[in-house]
């Protein structure tokens, strides 16, 4: 079967007047994600991200559903109520982007045009005072886990830890994304970050992140073995309850295609961070050997025990740099160098 970006555009426009004709309560649905980009494929695998806008609060926050094995729905709700500050809008990292550029797959009234007028009023949203201030929320978000983590006692640090730490790495890493651009999703986190280090004036940041996440601590070869073991826990986890949403049997390929893809592809090891956060979160719902093979991964990367600890140290030093450069961006444009801006 033939998929393009344009039979995938019809499929996500399809579902939104399905779903709005059979649920009043759908306002508007738009596109997110991958497929605003001229090539959503990742090898040879993507989502559909739609967003529903409901009046009320809606049952379901989140929900996949399988097309084809490469092929999936990623369908979020949420909820009027959350669009109806421009000026919060205006300085939310995630959903001030998220509103700026999509594509309007149905409304049921003028939602859209109101709330995208209010976000681009001004034509300020990409300048620096708002910038800064959704990059330092970004940053305000991933220091908070950090700190939070400065708690956790060697011997026990585990997957939960492990996922707070990618987790507070992650709004770190898109704390740099967003001073050029809209954040990274996880799955190209760090194939598309070296592009925004260098847009920062920046570059020497890649290495750190990379080594952050453990990558000069093993070679592509090694990453590779791991993968039947990774596998073999995302699947049985997607069997238990209450594991981590994203664990979900439509997103295998998803993942799986998109890690071997990375791996020989230009920059082998972006293809950590998908592997290591889908593998971590199954891990957290997994025990005896499938838990053991995931500790010994985590270990070759220096994620636990006392390497923890120096994880944590480096981390620190990473997100003090960023706060550095913010500081002279403020500095630069005559903005407090210190608090977040005003609008």
């Amino acid at each position: 079967m033939r998929v393009t970006r344009e039979s995938l555009l019809r499929i996500a426009k399809e579902t939104a007047q399905e779903r709005a004709y059979n649920d009043a309560d759908i306002t508007a649905a738009y596109l997110t994600g991958s497929l605003l980009n001229v090539d959503p494929m990742l090898g040879g695998a993507a989502d559909i991200d739609i967003v529903f806008v409901h009046k009320s609060q809606p049952k379901q926050a989140r929900e996949f559903v399988k097309l084809t094995p490469d092929f999936h729905l990623d369908i979020s709700r949420r909820m009027k109520e959350e669009f109806k500050s421009p000026r919060e809008l205006r300085g939310d990292p995630w959903l001030g982007y998220e509103m700026y550029d999509p594509i309007l797959l149905y409304e049921r009234e003028k939602f859209f045009d109101f709330v995208q007028a209010s976000l681009r009023a001004g034509f300020d949203f990409e300048q620096p005072p708002l910038m800064l201030q959704r990059c330092r929320k970004m940053l305000s978000h991933g220091r908070g886990i950090w700190m939070d983590l400065t708690e956790a006692e060697e011997p026990a640090v585990g997957p939960k830890e492990v996922r707070r730490y990618m987790k507070s790495l992650f709004h770190a890493l898109n704390a740099v994304a967003e001073l050029s651009g809209p954040p990274i999703q996880e799955r190209r986190l760090l194939l598309e970050f070296p592009a925004r280090a260098e847009a920062a004036g920046k570059p020497d940041m890649t290495a750190t992140a990379f080594s952050l996440l453990g990558s000069n601590r093993v070679d592509v070869d090694r990453v590779k073995t791991w993968l039947s073991d990774w596998k073999s826990a995302y699947t049985l986890a997607c069997e238990k309850p209450g594991v981590d949403l994203r664990i979900h049997p439509a997103r295998l390929n998803y993942y799986e295609k998109a890690v071997k893809a990375m791996l020989e592809g230009n920059i082998p090891f972006a293809a950590l961070w998908p592997l290591l956060s889908t593998w971590t979160s199954a891990a957290e719902a997994l025990e005896g050997d499938h838990l053991e093979f995931w500790r010994k991964a985590a270990g070759e990367l220096g994620l636990l025990g006392s390497d923890f600890s120096a994880r944590l140290e480096g981390l620190d030093r990473f997100m003090d740099e960023i706060e550095i450069i913010f500081e002279e961006i403020a500095r630069d444009n005559g903005l407090d160098a210190e608090a977040p801006s005003g609008l």
